[in-house]
């Protein structure tokens, strides 16, 4: 079992394990990993992509791979060389290839490198190639990768520090969960070093990476012998970069490694952020990622390691490119698979006894009932029409990535089952594994579209929305036949509410029948005494992911809404939202759940805006939170944003596209970085105008569904300065 690994610069590999007291560290004199090289994907797939028979059997090696031998044979990056045999596809059987062994990690690429400029692009294959080092170490030594809980519990600190801060001078600022560790850049050193001591800890949780050279930093200009983790020094495994993802632009900061010691960067991991450590955990169990690479790692990053995991087991090396041409589609066959899943455009306007009901893990489960993998669908050795509207065939033989999905689905199953009856730690830890396997299950779906995935293949993509939109269309149909008048429905979700003249038959029984026919579970997720579907901003057709609703029999927590009320797309639930904004959307729609009044809303916000001029908002409340898409001169809007991002600049703290940018606004009116102060100045004052703005787009989502947009509201501010009756009653005057 393995707490981390630490690879020397020798070759050498040292593994940390976990002891009743502390850690053991065992050392790997020699390890050399190894890739693999085939011949050209056209030789696996044909020209078309198209299942072509199994690769012509042969005893050696091919002459071009006995050319590409002998080219890399006595190269300082390679360790050795040899022939051996093994599956390149799901679909192809063993056959031999050229097996490399790499003087060394970082060799890898380099020799990945020669084989591609040796011939022409198209001309080899690599297999094994950008495993990250952890997980290759793993993979190829059958080293556990998970930790021996059983052995202890992991110790963890935490080192907090500003975001925006940097240089040693700065870090009287830093904490130690919680708890300042000195008043001067030596003190913190110092301090950080004694608690270390003190604690042993296994697992360092740090609210960025950049506190790991920066306390090298002031231990080197202050003479204090320091070490972060369990040996001396630390290592640099990437730097920092901005990508896209999904249309979205992320920036991944530096990442770092100590000595025996697991890094978690709380600033770059998404699984810390969503299931906490325990989530964690559970998903290097499940996947054979290391704890330290896990940290960092993307929802696909570890669906890819336990594929990978899976392909092994069936003996298929892993493609370092998805190299497997689409194949040809008519035109009307492209246009009816290149669509995603069904969405019934909400019926604006507010419903009464609304009623949702769900798809358990929709996609997921798709893939596994209907055995839809990459080497399935559209297999060539069967032909049936399977895909309802495109007429894919799927194969008969058991597909690999029903076998990855299957134990999550179960096991998340298994885990909310427990969960009602458990209470304390173990409770935590339930739903933190609950969390963690919920988004690898929401992610499989897409992952196969994705044109960089290992083993992804569009006709998956296509073929599991052709059975979504099925599956949601006879859930319709049979719920409209019980007597329920559909409102709502969005992929895997459908919300309907009694249809007028009609008696209905218990949605339970109804949902059952469904569950049955199509074999995934359609569960009764909610009753809602109400449910608002939100118009479009400059529509009056229905938004497809704007509504708000009271759940049946909650009540309002003491602060906020708590889960009484059912949110989705407005303000509230933005990120860039202030949070003074945000509370008094939340307060207008606990007063328009209480009285349907609109103007009893707008008195609402009339008092709110009253205290926004009189200056009693603490602007620290006026925060705006935003992600920076481009470089600050490659906007062409002078937004606030822009201005934010170009006092940021001044101030000496410039973000990268993906990084965040917080202010307040405090001249919308004025130029430049003058417009804003961002969130860590000191200042006393904010633009009322411009917050009075958003809290009146806040108010207008709430009452756009009843007919009021912002010229109504407005009109009602100006006309009167009577507050309603229901505004006393309800107690917001």
């Amino acid at each position: 079992m393995t707490l981390t690994l630490d690879f020397l610069d020798d070759g050498r590999v040292a593994r940390w394990t976990l002891t009743p007291d502390g850690v053991a560290r065992e050392v790997r004199e020699a390890y050399n990993p190894t890739l693999f090289v085939g011949d050209a994907p056209a030789d696996l797939y044909g020209r078309t992509g198209g299942p072509s028979p199994s690769p012509p059997a042969r005893d050696g090696l091919s002459d071009v791979l006995a050319d590409l031998r002998s080219f890399l044979d006595g190269q300082q990056a390679v360790a050795g060389l040899d022939v051996e045999s093994h599956r390149q596809t799901f679909r192809t059987d063993a056959r031999p290839l050229l097996r490399v062994d790499a003087a060394s990690i970082e060799a890898i690429r380099t020799i990945a490198k020669r084989v591609r400029q040796f011939d022409q692009p198209d001309t080899f294959t690599c297999y094994n190639i950008d495993f990250t080092r952890q997980l290759r170490y793993c993979l190829e030594t059958d080293t556990p990768a998970a930790p021996d809980r059983s052995v202890r519990d992991l110790r963890t600190l935490h080192l907090s520090f500003p975001s925006h801060e940097s240089g040693i001078e700065s870090l009287p600022q830093l904490t130690v969960d919680g708890d300042r560790v000195g008043a001067s850049p030596r003190d913190v050193v110092a301090g950080v070093r004694e608690v270390l001591t003190e604690r042993n800890p296994d697992v360092l949780v740090v609210s960025t990476a950049d506190l790991v050279p920066l306390l090298f930093e002031a231990a080197d200009a202050y003479g204090v012998e320091f070490t972060l983790g369990r040996e001396a020094g630390y290592t640099k495994l990437a730097g920092e970069s901005t990508y896209t993802s999904y249309g979205n632009v992320g920036h991944s900061p530096a990442r770092y490694a100590v000595p025996g010691r697991v890094i978690i960067d709380e600033s770059n991991s998404f699984f810390y952020h969503e299931s906490g450590l325990e989530g964690c955990l559970d998903l290097v169990d499940r996947s054979g990622l290391p704890l330290q690479e896990l940290g960092w790692a993307s929802i696909g990053r570890v669906l890819t390691a336990m594929q990978i995991r899976e392909a092994r087991s069936r003996g298929v090396l892993v493609p370092w490119r998805a190299w497997r041409p689409e194949l040809f589609k008519s035109a009307s066959t492209l246009d009816t698979a290149d669509r995603g899943g069904t969405t019934f455009a909400p019926d604006v306007g507010v419903h009464e006894d609304v009623h949702e009901l769900d798809f358990a893990s929709l996609y997921p489960n798709i893939i596994r009932t209907r055995n839809i993998s990459p080497e399935t669908v559209r297999c060539g050795c069967c032909e049936t029409d399977d895909v309802p509207g495109l007429g894919y065939s799927i194969c008969e033989e058991d597909g690999y990535l029903p076998e990855v999905l299957g134990p999550l689905i179960d096991a998340r199953s298994d885990i909310k089952a427990e969960i009602p009856d458990a209470d304390g730690k173990e409770r935590e830890r339930l739903e933190a594994a609950s969390s963690a396997i919920k988004w690898i299950l929401v992610s499989c779906f897409g992952y196969q579209g994705f044109s960089n995935a290992k083993f992804g293949r569009i006709e998956c993509h296509e073929a599991i929305n052709a059975f979504a939109r099925e599956i949601l269309l006879d859930a319709k149909a049979a719920l409209e036949e019980a007597g329920w008048r559909v409102v709502y429905g969005i992929v895997d979700s459908i919300w309907v509410t009694p249809a007028d003249g009609r008696e209905q038959r218990p949605l339970e029984e109804v949902a059952s029948e469904v569950s049955a026919e199509v074999g995934i579970e359609l569960e009764y997720e909610c009753a809602f005494e109400w449910v608002a579907f939100c118009p479009m901003r400059n529509s009056e057709s229905g938004a497809l992911t704007r509504y708000f609703g009271k759940r049946r029999g909650e009540e309002y927590p003491e602060a906020g809404l708590g889960d009484a009320i059912k949110t989705r797309g407005i303000e509230g639930r933005q990120r860039s939202t202030p949070a003074w904004v945000e509370d008094v959307q939340s307060e207008a729609l606990r007063v328009f759940d209480e009285s349907r009044s609109p103007e009893a809303v707008c008195d609402v916000l009339r008092r709110r805006l009253r205290e926004l001029r009189e200056r009693e908002v603490d602007p620290a409340a006026l925060v705006v939170d935003n992600r920076v898409s481009k470089d600050v001169d490659d906007y062409s809007m002078e937004t606030v944003t822009v201005a934010a991002l170009k006092r940021a600049r001044i101030e000496g703290a410039g973000l990268a596209p993906g990084q965040t940018v917080r202010y307040v606004v405090v001249d919308a009116d004025a130029r430049g970085a003058a417009r804003v102060r961002l969130e860590y100045e000191d200042f006393d004052r904010y633009d009322a105008g411009w917050y009075e703005d958003a809290a009146v787009r806040a108010v207008e989502s709430i009452l756009a569904p009843i007919g009021w947009r912002e010229g109504e509201i407005r009109q009602y501010l100006s006309g009167t300065s009577d507050e309603t009756l229901a505004g006393f009653v309800d107690g917001s005057s």
